[in-house]
């Protein structure tokens, strides 16, 4: 499977090839950054085409995440010592074939929302 995606004004678009782990995560930092809980999917690094001017924030020691400079728009996440990034499912230009398989970092969810059952959650990663 072949998925296309975009910030808000597209001036960053990317493809990603056959991604995997569909996951909500609600840590402090994805809610800051999202506005709510981040979905996201994941694929080896060289599974994706990115064109256009991503932007990296050095989010911990352990991760960055890139958006776009010019809309702001967060679209990806990377952990520095893995050899796989994760994309926003929301920035997907149509149907994702996706479905969120997991919650994670549960314990900083916010008090607005509910976690919906009978999906598994866990907190951390």
């Amino acid at each position: 499977m072949k998925l296309y995606g975009s910030c808000n004004c597209k001036a960053v678009q990317f493809t990603v090839i056959d991604p995997v782990d569909a996951t909500a995560c609600h840590c402090g930092q994805c809610r800051k950054q999202s506005g709510n809980y981040w979905a996201s999917s994941d694929a080896p690094v060289g599974a994706y085409e990115i064109t256009g001017n991503v932007q990296w924030y050095e989010a911990s020691a352990l991760a960055k995440r890139g958006f776009c400079p010019i809309c702001g728009s967060f679209l990806f996440w990377k952990r520095h010592d893995e050899d796989k990034m994760s994309f926003s499912l929301g920035a997907i230009d149509g149907g994702t074939g996706q479905k969120v398989e997991q919650h994670i970092f549960t314990e900083d969810k916010g008090d607005y929302y509910d976690l919906p059952a009978p999906m598994p959650q866990k907190e951390g990663s």
